[in-house]
Formats: C-alpha cells, structure tokens, sequence
C-alpha cells in the first residue's frame, strides 16, 4: 500500500514537474531552491517571514523556490515550512555575504530625482497600485521557470547596483536594465497574465506579469504597451517596444523579477 501511494503521488508531481529551477545563489537578492522532505500530494505551503513563498513540484517531490530580500545580512535565516498534516517545520539557510557596485548616473529633469508636491500626488497612488500588483499570489502550479531573454543586449546596469542619482543615494537596482535601440520588442519570457499595465511617474510605460505563486515579471520604460490588464501571454509574445520612458536616460529595457515580495536578480532565470 505505501508502495502504491508513493507511486500515485509521484505520478502527480510528474504531470506538471518544472522544466528547470532557477540557478541557486545564497546571497541578498539571489535565489535558493529548497527540496522539502514531504512526498504527499498536497502542496506544503512554506514562509519566509510574513511572506509565502513558491513551492513548486520538480523531480517527484516538492521544492520551495525562496526569494532572498535585498536586505538581509550575511548568517541563517529560516523557512517555515508546514504540511498537509500542520506539522511545522523550520529549514536553515545560510545567507552568504556579497559586495554590490556603485553607480552615478546624472538626470537632467529634476522631478524625476527630486518629486515636487504635485508630482507626488500623482506618486503616492501609483505607488499603492504597483505595491498591490508586486505582492499579487495565483495558486498554480503549471509554471515555467525557464525562462527566456526578454530582450538580447548589453546589459547597462546589473541587478543590485547602489544607486545615485545627481550625487544623492536612491537605493539598489532592483531589476536588469538591458540597453536596445527604441521600438527592439519586448517578449515574455514564460507564460502568464497581465496585472498591471500603464504610465507610471518612474517606470514610464511599464507591464507586470504574473506567472503563479508570487513570482512576477516587470518591464519599465517601454515606448509603446503590446498587451491589456488581464491578457494571457505566451512565452515569446511581444508585450511591448523598448522605450525611454519615465526615469530613464537612454533606451532600454528595465526588467525585474519578484519571488515572495522581494527583488531577486532575473539572471537566475535565464540560461
């Protein structure tokens, strides 16, 4: 009988089993693939700290696919991890230091470095909408996370890189900005579903793509959107033409990738 029961829940995770998992990096802002221990054919549901985390079948098992926020300090950190039966469980992972670069960029339009009142009253809601979409959740488990380039350039500025804008600090990059001439396409780089697409104060022109169980997709700057709020996309549809708009000082591709509410580097998804 447990023969049996191993071979049918086996055979559960086979049928939608990933194509790959995203390349492991134990440092702020990287990726860390866990393989939990459960073989039922319930999902386990795993937290790190308030906020859940993807657990996706892959190789006749469950595996949690941990986003690491950008702020957390080289040490341990623990994934909570509860099964079908409520039994809890915290998982170790040892967070490993890592040293961004910097980055000094000058903008010739102010507002855009220093929001006036009046543009912040456009900033405030924007931002409230944008935050709402990054911590959107679909329980799915059909995800793709081989993901392909959506766009093939040089890229201008890595993920993670500090920020400073007209001397002043603005935080790290929390994306990869590809730079391409104006009007390149923009493809999806794994299936999925608009959430969000319009101008925004910062991003410009900007779609988010929702791919099931917090993992997002954000493309910024776009000269002209390919795609409307709650269209279906394909790997490899256009969604887009690269653009410059909104904060930004030449044409490229601002894109991002969100696991559990956090930035992690898009590199890792891609070969």
């Amino acid at each position: 009988k447990i023969c049996l029961v191993f071979a049918i829940v086996s055979l559960a995770l086979c049928e939608v089993s990933y194509a790959a998992l995203p390349k492991a990096s134990y440092v702020a802002g990287g990726v860390v693939d866990v393989p939990l221990t459960q073989t039922t054919a319930k999902q386990p549901k795993a937290y790190l700290g308030k906020h859940r985390v993807a657990v996706v079948p892959y190789k006749d098992n469950w595996t949690a696919v941990v986003g690491v926020p950008l702020k957390t300090k080289p040490g341990t950190i623990y994934l909570t991890v509860t099964t079908a039966a409520n039994k809890t469980e915290q998982i170790p992972l040892v967070i490993k230091a890592k040293k961004y670069p910097k980055s000094y960029i000058t903008i010739k339009n102010k507002h855009l470095v220093a929001p006036t009142k009046s543009d912040w009253n456009r900033i405030g809601p924007e931002q409230k909408v944008i935050h709402k979409a990054l911590k959107h959740w679909t329980s799915r488990n059909d995800i793709n996370m081989a993901f392909i380039w959506p766009v093939k350039g040089r890229i201008s500025t890595p993920f993670a890189l500090q920020r400073f804008y007209n001397g002043k600090a603005h935080g790290k990059h929390r994306g990869l900005d590809i730079a391409v001439p104006t009007n390149t396409p923009i493809k999806a780089p794994a299936a999925g579903k608009v959430i969000l697409a319009g101008n925004y104060f910062f991003m410009g022109n900007a779609v988010f793509i929702d791919h099931g169980q917090g993992l997002i997709t954000v493309y910024c700057h776009m000269n002209k959107i390919k795609v409307k709020l709650h269209q279906k996309v394909k790997q490899g549809q256009i969604i887009g033409l690269v653009g410059q708009t909104g904060r930004a000082t030449g044409p490229h591709l601002h894109w991002g990738v969100r696991l559990n509410g956090t930035p992690v580097d898009p590199a890792l998804f891609v070969g």
